[in-house]
């Protein structure tokens, strides 16, 4: 699945994130999404898995913005797609 599939509406910088892992070597990806794009989750995490070699589990929980960021243990890398770019 390409990333103009799951992202021809909005710009969700998959490649991006790609990058991102590829280049940490990250191993275990947590990916956070507002309730709107949450019908994409399983596409982003299959595009996210044939691209590197992480694990790319889905936080089904909510997020309310940058502020809601989840306590996970054992991942290397969460990614949160919201309004505003924060490092």
């Amino acid at each position: 699945m390409s990333e103009f599939e799951i992202s021809s509406e909005y710009d969700l910088e998959l490649e991006r994130v790609v990058s991102a892992i590829k280049d940490r070597n990250v191993k275990r990806v947590l990916i956070q999404l507002p309730d709107g794009l949450k019908p994409l989750a399983n596409k982003i995490q299959e595009f996210i898995e044939e691209k590197t070699n992480a694990k790319v589990m889905i936080w089904a929980g909510s997020c309310f913005g940058a502020c809601d960021t989840p306590e996970v243990k054992g991942v290397d890398l969460l990614v949160q797609w919201g309004h505003s770019e924060w490092l």
